[in-house]
């Protein structure tokens, strides 16, 4: 990837990271629920004309919409309702990883590896500390709720492995989102009573606004526009990684708009969870390796004055075999890609 490309990586990292900074604003004037249905309703009415149809994979789509718009997000905005910090909520969503390879365990009968029991175990260990370091102003119940959130995401992603190749992470959120704005509306109905509803949207205030616009056109679709236009350049092995700097980002944005300080412990498990997700995904490996490359890169470099080492060719690998260990790697690391891309 050249610098411009790993900047435009960068700016959808932002976008997506400075996401639940706006999600709290919005939280602050409307209940959680309605606040879904509104961006999920701006998501889809406009895009829904110009993003072409998902042929053949549609009811699976809208399967993802239940699980990885509408549970997730459902819950996620609960969970922050509730009083979950918001920096906190950007990294205890990204246990979703290890749910995955939970649940594609127990729904697909694979067998995870070694690499990923010992990420899944890292990760819960700094979900445990976490769990055990929570404030006595953060509900417990918040805490089980964005759990419940990253589970949600985690079905999400073993459904869409199943969408047939070709269909973008823009096409799987504008589609899916079709399933979110009734529903949403119509438990927000349920669990905050018509009057309040109705006083919410007659009464829409400019953080409602600004979280609405933001989370659906900049984060949801000009985020996606951008993201898909780089996996559609370069493998996912080379791209995926950079989502690991959106929880610091998620933190640094609520500590510094929000005063949404970390403690200690937080900063020490949010550490091991995000560690635990690079192990289990393969990124870690996949950054390991390219750091290397570059060091050997540089290191092979003449200096200046020193003519070039001339280089002798032991052993031609084979057709069937070369380059063997870069579609593995890259196959770990596009096996979650349509789920992390509809999930932001």
């Amino acid at each position: 990837m050249r610098p411009v490309h790993q900047l435009l990586a960068l700016l959808v990292v932002v976008l997506w990271g400075v996401n639940f900074v706006f999600i709290d604003f919005g939280l602050r004037d409307w209940p959680p629920l309605l606040l879904v249905a509104a961006r999920f309703t701006m998501v889809v009415i406009p895009a829904i004309l110009f993003v072409r149809f998902p042929r053949g994979s549609l009811g699976r789509i809208l399967l993802i919409g239940v699980f990885m718009s509408a549970g997730q997000f459902g819950l996620l905005y609960t969970s922050l309702f509730l009083g979950l910090p918001v920096g906190l909520s950007s990294i205890i969503l990204q246990i979703q990883a290890a749910f995955t390879v939970v649940v594609a365990a127990l729904a697909l009968r694979e067998t995870p590896t070694r690499r990923q029991v010992i990420g899944i175990l890292i990760g819960l260990t700094g979900l445990a500390v976490i769990g055990l370091s929570l404030e006595a102003s953060t509900p417990v119940a918040a805490f089980v709720v964005c759990l419940a959130a990253a589970l949600s995401w985690a079905i999400g992603n073993v459904i869409a492995r199943g969408v047939k190749p070709g269909i973008s992470g823009l096409q799987m959120t504008v589609w899916s989102g079709l399933v979110v704005p009734v529903p949403m509306l119509g438990l927000s109905l349920l669990i905050d009573g018509p009057a309040e509803v109705a006083r919410a949207v007659l009464h829409p205030t400019w953080g409602v606004l600004a979280s609405v616009v933001y989370t659906a056109g900049v984060a949801s679709l000009i985020g996606y526009v951008i993201w898909n236009s780089l996996l559609a350049r370069f493998p996912a092995s080379q791209v995926a990684p950079f989502t690991l700097l959106v929880p610091p980002v998620g933190v640094g944005a609520a500590w510094l708009v929000l005063g949404d300080r970390p403690t200690v412990p937080e900063l020490i498990g949010g550490g091991l969870l995000i560690l635990g997700v690079a192990v289990t995904t393969g990124a870690l490996r996949t950054v390991a390796r390219g750091i290397g490359r570059v060091v050997l890169r540089r290191g092979g470099r003449p200096r200046r004055g020193e003519r070039p080492r001339r280089r002798t060719v032991v052993a031609r690998e084979h057709p069937e075999t070369a380059g063997a260990g870069a579609e593995s790697e890259l196959g770990a690391a596009a096996s979650g890609r349509n789920g992390q891309e509809i999930a932001r």
